[in-house]
């Protein structure tokens, strides 16, 4: 293995990485902005408050997109895994 196709797997890799981790970093930021707008009209200074939602609205994106990120993350093995020349 030569040094451009380790740095290709490398990117390729933070790039899946990247993509599967997207839609629950989304919904944890979107239900983040929402609390602290809630708190900062009803002047709620909580900071638990934020946890319990965000990680529960988390765990619900992460039920709905499990489909997508599994058919992400075995394409990529099988892409990897791929062209290994058996021994």
């Amino acid at each position: 293995m030569d040094t451009q196709t380790a740095l290709d797997i490398g990117r390729e890799t933070l790039m899946i990485a990247l993509v599967v981790s997207f839609p629950m970093l989304c919904v944890g930021l979107v239900v983040g902005v929402a609390i602290s707008i809630l708190q900062a009209v009803t002047q709620i200074q909580e900071m638990t408050l934020t946890f319990v939602p965000k990680i529960i609205a988390m765990a619900v994106a992460m039920a709905f997109f499990m489909p997508w990120i599994i058919d992400k993350l075995l394409t990529f093995t099988r892409q990897m895994l791929g062209p290994m020349p058996v021994p």
